[in-house]
């Protein structure tokens, strides 16, 4: 049995501002590196084989605040976890995107350069396919970002609710017994109150 946790990064500013942020190289802020130590507190209580992070700098922290207490010796970086591209858009807000483009921007995404839930979805889910088959009985943690991950979980599980947008240094948890897969538990944070485990 193959196990792999998708973790988001934690916050930044961007996400505090309602920033769309794409391949934009953000920091965390300090609640995101709170956030990450608290994960990483509760994850050390696990055994992991692999850990692998998006190449973007949010996610390269969050993995390297990880790594300060599990027990690897490396963080693999693949550029295929980068959030999705927001082309013209990254770095703007809704309202700075009306005043640019206009109340149904979403139907310019192509002349924006915005990549599709499709294109997504396609990355993802064949990112995910492919570490299974690498990786198999292994036990992997993937650092990413909110939209690819959602979309790489569309890609694999098109029947799983995935409406709820996964926050900042959240858990879901999926197993590939060789035949496919299952969503043991999606978008966790109770790591991140007082006494909050995951299941």
């Amino acid at each position: 049995m193959t196990e792999v946790a998708l973790i988001r990064h934690g916050s930044t500013f961007w996400n505090k501002e309602g920033r769309m942020q794409g391949h934009s190289e953000n920091p965390l802020d300090d609640e995101g590196w709170s956030q990450a130590r608290k994960l990483a507190e509760r994850l050390s209580s696990e055994h992991w084989d692999v850990l692998i992070s998006s190449d973007l700098q949010r996610a390269r922290q969050t993995a390297a605040a990880l790594l300060e207490k599990l027990e690897l010796s490396e963080i693999r970086y693949d550029r295929r976890l980068r959030e999705m591209d927001r082309g013209l858009a990254a770095g703007t807000t809704e309202e700075e995107r009306i005043a640019r483009w206009g109340p149904d921007w979403r139907r310019l995404a192509d002349r924006i350069g915005i990549e599709s839930d499709d294109e997504a979805a396609q990355r993802g889910s064949g990112l995910l396919r492919e570490v299974a088959g690498r990786y198999p009985g292994m036990k992997i943690l993937l650092i990413s970002h909110g939209m690819i991950l959602r979309n790489a979980l569309r890609g694999i599980l098109p029947e799983l609710d995935i409406a709820e947008p996964l926050r900042n240094a959240s858990v879901t948890r999926l197993r590939h017994d060789g035949s496919g897969w299952v969503c043991e538990r999606y978008n966790c944070t109770s790591h991140l109150e007082e006494r909050g485990e995951i299941g």
